[in-house]
């Protein structure tokens, strides 16, 4: 076995199956590692240089990946930036992280132009993958470039921009080193190894939502850092997912909560057609599973769900399948150089089982949010960082999620989370998603207020609202349960499902603050 390293593997092993794109299209190790020195080249005839930033608004592709392996390899900043924004969204992104240079998709040809209009958008250089008005072509730019290595080669990073869900986003910037990048690909690639992951060269990784995110591309390039062949989808759909995990022999991936239900909701002669066997490890993060999700999934995958907790800022912990069988709703043990710490709201250590404020250690991953000192220092406390969810250790260390301090509802000075509103919402079979939050009451503060999409074919009636709230009485205390209910014909997630919650709270709290 070669030396770990995208760009080492690929000289090892050229002729290897690296990419396979969502059209079909196959990319051998050597032609995706030409592809991504093309890029490099061109950005730098541009006057790109180390510590300078590239942004992109691209759909899950060969050139996302291109960009990713084309940055990294000279030193920049990489902002992926996700394109379901507005124009004005995207514009404020690429002004404030001070990308020189914007790679865009014709697909999001409108988002673009109108961000280019907003005097926000200050880039040098616009790169345009097919045709977009005004922008230079991606492929005339890159084909004239030589295809070797460039000299001179350096370790960037990925910049993500937090999601935005509790105010403007921020990008979470660490400090560029004089590394080399294979180097730094053999530490993202030991990533995999907290999930028992290996170095074989029959591992294949399906990467089925947006690019965009953190954890996305983080494993997806590890599994390239890894030697794994890596096959994207586009549009993610349950029984696509089934067919191509069949086609490909999948090995492994990384999936959320919204993925998993949607999986389950499927016809057991659906679930039953497809052969499944090649499933080693499939990993999960992102929001909080409901314990019966999970433990159907295992069920039906067998034992080869994994399940970690992070953020964009670092992390974090880990469980496997058997822990997690035995403390059914952990989200696992700090993993290998990481430590977890709960906190009360004044600042003490919590004792085992005592809910406060998770907080992360700092170590070797420091960071700081772009232009925000405020905001970074704001979240500190000894060393360690938080993301301001809430939960608890139990005795042995294993973390225990209960739900974001922002999201928390309280009501008549009761802490209620959301989440296990919603983990019972989401067993019944009428319900194919939920959110449950506060909403204002003279008396108590807040209520409970739960908005359902339904599964298909069922129909929102009284009856069913009805039905669905007696469905909770043996299952939620009386204060936890929802008041009332709203149905929605689709929930206000991203396609990676993480649910955007304040644009179902806001319009109840207008001209009004709440307590948290």
């Amino acid at each position: 076995m070669a030396d770990l390293g995208f760009w080492n593997q690929a000289q090892a092993y050229p002729n290897r199956r690296a990419l396979v794109a969502p059209d079909g299209t196959e990319l051998t190790a050597a032609e995706l590692m030409a592809r991504g020195n093309r890029l490099s080249h061109a950005l730098r005839e541009l006057g790109v240089k180390p510590g300078d930033v590239v942004a992109t608004v691209l759909p899950n592709g060969i050139e996302m990946i291109e960009a990713y392996l084309g940055t990294f390899q000279i030193g920049c900043y990489l902002v992926p930036i996700n394109h379901h924004l507005v124009g004005p969204e995207i514009a404020y992104i690429v002004g404030d992280s001070g990308a020189k240079v914007v790679i865009a998709d014709e697909r999001f040809a409108d988002i673009c132009s109108a961000a280019t209009r907003d005097p926000a958008f200050t880039a040098l250089h616009r790169l345009a993958v097919g045709k977009i008005e005004g922008w230079a072509s991606y492929a005339e730019t890159t084909s004239r470039q030589p295809d070797t290595l460039p000299g001179d080669r350096m370790a960037g990073q990925v910049m993500n921009y937090t999601s935005g869900t509790t105010g403007r986003p921020k990008g979470v910037r660490r400090e560029l080193r004089p590394f080399d990048p294979d180097m730094v690909g053999q530490m993202f690639g030991m990533l995999l190894s907290m999930f028992g992951i290996q170095s074989e060269s029959d591992n294949v990784h399906l990467c089925g939502s947006p690019l965009y995110h953190t954890a996305v591309l983080m494993f997806t390039s590890a599994s390239l850092h890894f030697g794994h062949g890596v096959v994207i989808m586009d549009k993610w759909t349950p029984e696509t997912c089934l067919q191509v995990i069949e086609r490909y022999k999948v090995t492994t991936s990384h999936m959320v909560p919204t993925q998993f239900h949607r999986l389950l909701g499927l016809p057991p002669e659906v679930r039953s057609r497809y052969d499944l066997s090649s499933l080693r490890t499939m990993i999960h993060a992102a929001a909080p599973c409901p314990v019966d999700v999970k433990r159907r999934m295992i069920e039906w995958w067998g034992p080869v769900i994994y399940e970690y907790y992070a953020a964009s800022e670092g992390g974090g912990t880990v469980v496997a399948p058997q822990e997690w069988l035995k403390y059914p709703g952990t989200v696992g043990r700090a993993w290998p150089g990481s430590d977890i710490k709960v906190f009360d709201d004044a600042g003490n250590e919590c004792k085992p089982n005592q809910t406060g404020t998770v907080y992360m250690l700092l170590g070797a991953n420091d960071f700081k949010y772009h232009k925000d000192e405020t905001k970074t220092s704001d979240n500190r406390r000894d060393g360690y960082f938080t993301v301001g969810d809430i939960g608890y250790l139990n005795d042995e260390g294993y973390l225990f999620l209960c739900d974001r301090k922002v999201d928390m509802i309280i009501s008549g000075g009761a802490n209620i989370y959301p989440a296990e509103i919603e983990s019972v919402l989401l067993m019944h079979p009428k319900v194919a998603d939920a959110a449950a939050f506060g909403i204002p009451n003279e008396d108590w503060g807040e209520e409970v207020k739960a908005v359902i999409e339904l599964a298909e074919g069922v129909q929102s009636t009284p009856a069913v609202a009805d039905e669905i709230l007696a469905f909770c009485e043996d299952k939620l205390a009386k204060y936890k349960r929802p008041k009332t209910i709203d149905f929605i014909e689709h929930m206000p997630r991203d396609p990676n499902g993480k649910l955007y919650k304040r644009k179902l709270r806001d319009p109840y709290w207008q001209g009004r603050s709440r307590a948290i």
